[in-house]
């Protein structure tokens, strides 16, 4: 199963009902990285084998281009415009349901192609 951590821009209330329904999810609080850069966000995320949840398309989207290009690996992020969270779960938990981690390793997966 795939763990999460969600950024500090993404609401906690995402990791709740994901909890709820068995999921391991770790908030940027949680884990004492208030404050931190999107890099050393990333870095965690990766340390502790976890998928990063983030609203923030631009910078991650650069790191994880920067990452490939310096042959880094990451576990995975997973990136959405800031919705309605009901509308974020959902999505959330379909994609969940078809992805393992190996498919996430290195990519990032768009929120928006599980919006249906």
């Amino acid at each position: 199963m795939i763990k999460l951590y969600l950024d500090e821009d993404v609401h906690e209330d995402i990791a709740m009902a994901l909890r709820l329904r068995g999921y391991d999810i770790k908030t940027t609080r949680e884990a004492g990285n208030k404050g931190l850069s999107d890099i050393e966000q990333l870095r965690y995320a990766t340390k502790k084998d976890r998928v990063i949840i983030s609203f923030n398309i631009a910078d991650f989207n650069r790191l994880h281009s920067e990452f490939i290009k310096k042959g880094i690996e990451h576990s995975g992020i997973i990136l959405s415009k800031q919705l309605p969270i009901g509308i974020i779960v959902k999505a959330l938990l379909k994609l969940l349901s078809k992805i393992g981690s190996e498919r996430m390793k290195n990519n990032i997966i768009w929120l928006s192609d599980w919006i249906k």
